[in-house]
């Protein structure tokens, strides 16, 4: 099935390119950006060998989702969304810091855990905790937003120690990163998920934060889902989940973590289609709209979709 694994647009105002391990964005002139969410699937920070057919459309609907119902709480820096790997906004100056929050003792957190250690980014962990447990209170664990390579985790003092961010900022960015979080996992709730940890991007625009990049997606995020929970957690037995987890989890019984001299295994059909159903799903139970699978390849109309959309919303006078 075809699938978004490399791009190379070009759009009317153009200055830029940037190729991520997911999104590309494409700076122009008038100062927005065109973000197009490739298939491109990534764990450990490495770019896996193969895409997984429709997750570019469900991460950005997701994402377009939540940006739109949160920002109440902060500016977005979307501005529209053309096509269903596309999102337009504002270019921001990048914070070089993910602002990670985590409700549960799960992921990252656990396997720091169960190595024995009980401090994560400065914040003492709780004894006696189990895999998937709630902390009593959400916690941050923020890391570095690396350019190429590995994020590493990092403490509040860290950050205000080598001036990534000042105080004020950090302060409001904690502050945002909870009111974000609550409401998505109001949000989860009402279809009933356990938003259990994620983490938002922020950069700056006109002096002001705003929040950038994805929101609440598979990627970002890892969900439990909630009917259940309570009793398999006393029972000790696995948590049904929604997110990149199980991708992760396989990779790993294949010996591939991301480690120096590990040679990433190649997905077989199967698990490849596996993937794919569970991002759809997830599209489905947080939206609650039938995901639309498209009859042609993703590329298709996309570049004429761009070009419509920003002829028919010029940008503002600077």
């Amino acid at each position: 099935m075809d699938t978004i694994q490399q791009t190379d647009f070009q759009f009317t105002g153009q200055v830029s390119a940037y190729h991520g391990k997911v999104r590309d964005m494409y700076g122009l002139a008038d100062g927005r950006i065109v973000g197009v969410v490739s298939d491109r699937i990534s764990a450990f920070d490495v770019i896996l060998p193969r895409g997984i057919p429709h997750k570019g459309a469900v991460l950005n609907g997701v994402a377009n989702c939540f940006l739109d119902a949160v920002s109440d709480i902060v500016p977005t820096w979307k501005l529209g969304s053309p096509h269903s790997h596309v999102t337009i906004g504002h270019w921001c100056e990048p914070i070089r810091i993910e602002m990670v929050i985590r409700g549960h003792l799960t992921g990252h957190a656990w396997r720091t855990y169960s190595s024995g250690l009980r401090s994560l980014c400065g914040v003492t962990l709780p004894e006696g905790m189990k895999e998937h447990d709630r902390f009593p209170t959400p916690i941050i664990t923020p890391a570095t937003k690396a350019e190429a390579g590995h994020d590493e985790d990092i403490s509040r003092e860290e950050i205000l120690r080598r001036g990534l961010v000042d105080e004020a900022l950090y302060l409001q960015m904690e502050s945002v990163t909870r009111a974000l979080f609550q409401r998505g996992n109001e949000m989860a709730a009402e279809r009933g998920l356990i938003l259990a940890d994620t983490k938002y991007e922020f950069g700056i625009k006109d002096g002001k934060l705003m929040l950038i990049d994805e929101i609440h997606t598979p990627d970002s995020s890892r969900y439990f889902y909630a009917e259940g929970f309570d009793e398999r957690q006393a029972a000790g037995a696995p948590q049904r989940q929604l997110s990149k987890e199980f991708v992760r989890e396989w990779l790993m019984q294949n010996g591939f973590m991301g480690k120096t001299g590990q040679t990433c295994p190649e997905m077989p059909d199967a698990f490849v289609e596996q993937v794919a159903q569970r991002y759809i799903e997830l599209f489905e139970r947080l939206t609650g709209r039938t995901f639309p699978v498209p009859s042609a390849p993703p590329t298709d109309g996309l570049v004429d979709a761009v070009e419509a959309w920003l002829k028919a919303n010029p940008a503002e006078p600077v």
